[in-house]
């Protein structure tokens, strides 16, 4: 990590050693691969399999016995995201993946897939998108059937990262209404290979991201495969979105202090009109107001960071706070890169042109900025 983690308060001895340590792998095993799109499915494999080897994924995968770490979470998004946004995807859907079954499976369940997971052998996803139903969770479709001893499942899935790659969908479904109208949802694990479960489509996306819907179709799981009791699953799925949602204000800060430096470098060794372009005042500005506003994005990250490791409430603000702010910072910030290096910037393969791709999804994926907006307003009036 540069000099910045060093300065804040949030960080003890170890943490700063694993970004160090972390940084230097990186370097080493992720940055020589970081720009070959050509396969990504491949490509994840890869990565799961070497954060696995190495014990990075046990920071995101809730192993019996411990519990996650929001720092170091944003430590090694931060770190992954700086050289590959796809390296940082395969780390985070582990957790994503296996969160509520960490929290909530039999034991047996738990145990098998959560250690699998956390060892890079089994590749897991998180489905509750559907092709009606994004922000809006109550509105699932996919139901869940009791029927002795198993439950049927049916519905479709849709932008599911994984899909295709995963041995494994934590999927939620109704299995009832509430009172209140509402859907009552629950959570299952359910097996790539379990008979009934189709990918109908891989879904091309602006970066390089293995996505795409799912399909299951009487889909029979073992009862005993429910994460948590009837009626659990939303409470699971907002967990896990919590436990994982200021992680993605730093990956943005990952990819945007990657977008700076090359700004910084291209502005130091380009000429225009006889002067290197860091010598215009109008570039100077855009340096200026980046790195001011990564320094602003990172200090929200790590403060609902440290406050999710040590509050004893919860810190919703703090974490929407952080997601908003260093999805949209990072947006401009990368955008100030790609426009500092004028035409080269929009050229396929160079670094701040992947970057612009990779970035703008982090302002939807796991609640939008205007969802962000909402929490925030409603926590504000509440407090």
């Amino acid at each position: 990590m540069d000099k910045f983690i060093e300065q804040l308060p949030f960080f003890t001895p170890e943490l700063r050693n694993l970004g160090t340590e972390l940084s230097a792998f990186v370097e080493q095993q992720i940055e020589p691969r970081a720009m070959d799109e050509e396969d990504p499915d491949a490509r994840l494999r890869e990565y799961v399999g070497m954060l696995g080897q190495i014990g990075v994924l046990e920071f995101a995968v809730a192993l019996p016995g411990t519990k996650l770490q929001s720092r170091a979470i944003c430590l090694i998004r931060e770190t992954l995201s700086y050289s590959s946004a796809l390296a940082d995807l395969a780390f985070v859907m582990q957790g994503l993946g296996t969160y509520a079954i960490s929290q909530a499976a039999p034991e047996h369940v738990r145990d098998f897939w959560v250690t699998r997971a956390a060892e890079g052998k089994s590749i897991a996803a998180f489905a509750l998108t559907e092709p009606e139903a994004g922000s809006d969770v109550a509105s699932l479709k996919t139901t869940a059937e009791r029927d002795g001893d198993t439950y049927i499942i049916n519905g479709r899935k849709r932008f599911i990262s994984n899909a295709g790659v995963a041995d494994f969908y934590t999927v939620f479904a109704r299995t009832g209404t509430e009172e209140s109208g509402r859907a009552s949802l629950s959570a299952f694990v359910v097996g790539a290979r379990v008979p009934g479960v189709t990918v109908v489509e891989r879904i091309p996306m602006l970066a390089a991201h293995p996505i795409g819907e799912i399909e299951l179709n009487n889909c029979r799981v073992p009862a005993e495969d429910m994460v948590g009791a009837e009626g659990d699953g939303f409470l699971l799925a907002m967990r896990t979105l919590d436990m994982f949602r200021a992680s993605v204000g730093a990956a943005a800060c990952g990819m945007a202090r990657r977008a700076l430096d090359e700004a910084v470098r291209y502005a130091g060794s380009r000429k225009q009109f006889g002067r290197l372009l860091a010598e215009h005042q109008l570039v100077q500005e855009k340096l200026a107001d980046s790195v001011t506003e990564l320094d602003a994005a990172r200090l929200l990250v790590y403060r609902a960071a440290y406050l999710k490791d040590t509050a004893t409430g919860r810190v919703t603000r703090e974490t929407s706070e952080a997601k908003l702010y260093a999805t949209e910072a990072a947006c401009r910030i990368i955008d100030h890169a790609v426009q500092i290096h004028g035409g080269a910037g929009l050229v396929r393969g160079n670094v701040v042109e992947r970057l612009y791709r990779d970035v703008r999804a982090l302002r939807i994926y796991e609640g939008t900025s205007e969802i962000q907006k909402l929490i925030i307003a409603t926590q504000l009036m509440k407090d």
